[in-house]
C-alpha cells in the first residue's frame, strides 16, 4: 500500500535501485533521433560538438540535481525541489508567491516532458506509414498516429498500474531491444569505413554562417533544441521518492545515463554525417539512421532499424509517462495542483496522472506537426531547468536551508556554475529557442507554449481555493468522541 503524508497526500514507495532508475532513465538517449536531421540543418557538422556540449551542460547541471535529490529525499527530481525550496514559511497575504514560482517550475517541466508521447507516437505513425505499404493504402499517417498512441498509452498504463519496479522491468526490455542495436549503428559505419571524415572536416560550420546577432541567436535556440535531448537524463533524479538509498542511488544513475548519453550522440551525430555528408542529411532529415543502416547492412537493415526505432520509441514514452505522471503528483502533493491528480492506487502509481496525460497527448497528436509540438515543449523545458538552478542556488545560500543534511555535495563553488547556467537557460536559450521557431514554423508553437504556460496561473488559484477550504473544514470540524460520557459533555456545551 502506499503510504500516507502527514499532509494528506500519497507517498511513492521505495522500490527501485540506481540501476532499475537508470534503465527507465535510458529512453532518453532516443531523444537525439528527432534532432538528427535537425542540427545540420542550421549548423553542419559543428552538429557534433553541440551534442557533446550540451551533454557535459547537462553533467554541470545534474551534479547540481544530484545534490538536491539527496538534500530532499521525497521530493520528486525538479519539480519537486523547486517547489520545496521556493515555498514560503509563515508566509503574510492570501497567495503565497514563493509557492507559485516553484509550482510553475513544475508545471513548466511536466510541459518539457508530457508532449514526448505525442512526438513519438506521430513518428512512429509516419514510420509504420512508410514500412508498410498496405497500411499506407487502408490508414493516413495521423490516423496510425492515433492508433499508435492509443497502442502504446494504453499498454504503457496496464504496465505502470503495478508500480515503478514493473516500469523498470519493461526499461530493461526495451533497452536491450533498441540500445543495443542502436550502439551497433553508431559503431558499425566507422568499423565498416562507410564514414568518410572529410564530411566532417570539410563542413565544419555552413558557409554562410557568421557570428552576428541573427547567428548567435540562432545558436541559442539550438542549445535549447539540443538540451531538450542531451541533457533530459536528469530525469533519474525525479524518482527521489522511490529509491531504496537515494543518497547513493541517485548519483549514481545519474552519472550511468549521462556517460551513455555523451557516447551515443556524439558518436551517432558524427556516423550520420560521416556516411551521408550534410546535404545528405538535410536530405533525409526526419529519419537519416535509416540509408545509414542500408549502408552498413544492405536493405534488411533499414527494415531491422525502424522496428528497433518504434521500440526506441515505446521507451521514451514510458520515461515521458513516468517523469511527468511524477511530476503532476508531486504539485498535487505541495498544493500546486488540484488534489485528484496526486491519488495513488495500491501500488503506489499516480493513476489519475496517467490518465490525463494519456488523453491530453491524444489531444495534441491532432496536430499533427511533432517538430511544432517539440518546439512548444522546449520552451516549458528551458524555463524549468534555468528556475531549478536558480532554486539551488537559493538552497545553498538562504540561512534556513543551512543546517539541512546534504549526503552527497556538489564541488566547491558549484553556486557560481548553477548560477551562470541558469541565466544561460533562461533568458538566453529561451529567447533563442523564440526566435529559432519564429524564423522557422511560424509563431504557432511559440504562443501555443506560452498559452499552455500560462493556463497554469488559474488552475494554481483553483488550488489555493481548494486547500483553503479542506483547511477550514477540518478547523471546523470536532474531533470524533467515542466515550458515550464525554459525548454527552459534549453535547451539553453545545
Amino acid at each position: 500500500m502506499s503510504e500516507k503524508r502527514s499532509d494528506g497526500g500519497d507517498d511513492l514507495k521505495r522500490s527501485i535501485d540506481w540501476k532499475q532508475g537508470m534503465a527507465i532513465a535510458l529512453g532518453v538517449p532516443m531523444l537525439i533521433l528527432p534532432s538528427l536531421g535537425y542540427l545540420p540543418m542550421y549548423v553542419a557538422a559543428a552538429a557534433i560538438l553541440i551534442w557533446g556540449i550540451s551533454v557535459l551542460q547537462g553533467a554541470l547541471q545534474s551534479t547540481a540535481y544530484a545534490e538536491m535529490a539527496t538534500t530532499f529525499p521525497k521530493a520528486s527530481g525538479l519539480p519537486g525541489f523547486a517547489q520545496h525550496v521556493f515555498r514560503t514559511e509563515n508566509y503574510k497575504g492570501k497567495y503565497d508567491k514563493g509557492k507559485l514560482i516553484g509550482g510553475f517550475t513544475a508545471w513548466s517541466y511536466w510541459f518539457g516532458w508530457n508532449p514526448i508521447l505525442a512526438i513519438f507516437a506521430i513518428t512512429a505513425g509516419g514510420y509504420l506509414h512508410g514500412l508498410f505499404p498496405a497500411l499506407g493504402e487502408t490508414f493516413t499517417e495521423y490516423q496510425l498516429a492515433l492508433i499508435s498512441g492509443l497502442v502504446i498509452f494504453s499498454g504503457l498504463f496496464i504496465v505502470n498500474w503495478f508500480g515503478l519496479k514493473d516500469g523498470a522491468l519493461l526499461g530493461y526490455i526495451l533497452a536491450a531491444i533498441s540500445l543495443i542495436p542502436l550502439v551497433i549503428l553508431a559503431v558499425a559505419p566507422f568499423a565498416t569505413g562507410h564514414v568518410d571524415m572529410a564530411n566532417i572536416t570539410g563542413n565544419w560550420w555552413p558557409t554562410d554562417w557568421n557570428w552576428d546577432m541573427h547567428h548567435i541567436l540562432m545558436l541559442f535556440g539550438i542549445f535549447a533544441i539540443a538540451q531538450w535531448s542531451a541533457c533530459a537524463w536528469e530525469t533519474a533524479a525525479i524518482y527521489g521518492p522511490e529509491y531504496k538509498n537515494p543518497s547513493k542511488d541517485v548519483p549514481k544513475a545519474l552519472l550511468a545515463c549521462g556517460i551513455i548519453c555523451l557516447v551515443l550522440y556524439v558518436l551517432l551525430q558524427a556516423a550520420v554525417i560521416g556516411v551521408l555528408g550534410v546535404d545528405g542529411v538535410q536530405e533525409q532529415s526526419v529519419s537519416p539512421l535509416i540509408p545509414v543502416a542500408q549502408a552498413a547492412f544492405g536493405q534488411a537493415g533499414s527494415v531491422i532499424t525502424i522496428i528497433m526505432l518504434i521500440a526506441a520509441m515505446v521507451l521514451i514514452i514510458q520515461t515521458a509517462y513516468l517523469g511527468s505522471s511524477r511530476a503532476m503528483h508531486s504539485m498535487a502533493v505541495e498544493g500546486n495542483l488540484p488534489r485528484v491528480f496526486g491519488k495513488t492506487n495500491r501500488h503506489g502509481t499516480p493513476f489519475v496522472a496517467l490518465l490525463v496525460i494519456g488523453a491530453f497527448n491524444l489531444v495534441l497528436i491532432s496536430m499533427g506537426n511533432a517538430a511544432a509540438i517539440l518546439a512548444a515543449s522546449a520552451i516549458g523545458y528551458t524555463c524549468a531547468n534555468g528556475i531549478s538552478l536558480f532554486a539551488y542556488v537559493k538552497a545553498k545560500r538562504h540561512p534556513s536551508f543551512a543546517n539541512l543534511e546534504r549526503p552527497f555535495n556538489a564541488p566547491k563553488g558549484w553556486t557560481n556554475v548553477s548560477m551562470i547556467f541558469g541565466l544561460f537557460n533562461v533568458p538566453l536559450c529561451l529567447i533563442g529557442v523564440v526566435y529559432l521557431n519564429s524564423l522557422e514554423i511560424g509563431w504557432t508553437s511559440t504562443w501555443v507554449g506560452f498559452l499552455v504556460l500560462a493556463l497554469y496561473l488559474p488552475i494554481w488559484l483553483y488550488s489555493q481555493h481548494e486547500s483553503r477550504r479542506r483547511d477550514s473544514e477540518a478547523v471546523s470540524t470536532p474531533p470524533a468522541v467515542h466515550d458515550a460520557d464525554a459525548r454527552e459533555k459534549v453535547l451539553d456545551l453545545t
